[in-house]
């Protein structure tokens, strides 16, 4: 029963995301999202990299709860681009940009680069914080190639253009559930509870 469990809240109002979340930690948590927490907060994420927003956030939305909470921060790598979007994957070209028009400019940008340098990855740090100050970080990664083209009608984001090796597909072309077994997120979650299982047998 979920009374049963510890309650952990999720700093996301995304749906989709928090599907993803239950199914690999729900077995251990009573998840909820913000909003299901009734949590309104207007949070700053202005760290110099993915763990330092994901731990922002994370030490937030625990404060404000008063339980343990957890949150994620993500982004695309683009070796060519020197690492770039990076944490401005969201703002990059500014927030109201559609990702149709991101996603060609970064295509453009890589115009002269030979097969073996589109190279990149898919960034997740998840952080998880208590009210008493103690707080865990991990990150897990999606490597892949930037496509020459779009594809693909699921996903969102930078998920057309990220073509995944050994698939011949970008990540906007495969299922959601084989995509969660090798996403960012889906890897940074299976160790973030394999870190929370690891501090809970010490």
């Amino acid at each position: 029963m979920p009374g049963d469990k510890e309650r952990l809240v999720f700093a996301t109002g995304n749906a989709h995301k928090m599907v993803e979340i239950r199914a690999i930690l729900g077995d251990r948590y009573d998840v909820v999202s913000m909003k299901e927490a009734g949590i309104v907060a207007d949070i700053v994420e202005d760290g110099d990299s993915f763990e330092a927003n994901a731990l922002i956030k994370a030490r937030e939305v625990s404060r404000i709860a008063g339980c343990m909470a957890m949150a994620d921060d993500s982004g695309l790598e683009v070796d060519y681009l020197g690492g770039m979007p990076g944490i401005y994957s969201a703002r990059f070209l500014g927030e109201d940009t559609s990702y149709d028009i991101k996603n060609r400019v970064i295509i453009d940008m890589l115009d002269k680069a030979k097969p073996s340098e589109r190279t990149a990855r898919f960034v997740c740090a998840i952080a998880c914080a208590w009210p008493d100050g103690r707080a865990e970080v991990v990150r897990g990664t999606f490597e892949g190639e930037i496509a020459k083209e779009p594809a693909g009608p699921n996903g969102f984001g930078y998920d057309p253009i990220f073509l995944v090796p050994g698939l011949g597909r970008t990540s906007a072309e495969i299922a959601p559930e084989e995509k969660n077994a090798i996403s960012h997120r889906g890897n940074a979650l299976r160790l973030m509870r394999e870190r929370l299982q690891a501090i809970g047998e010490k």
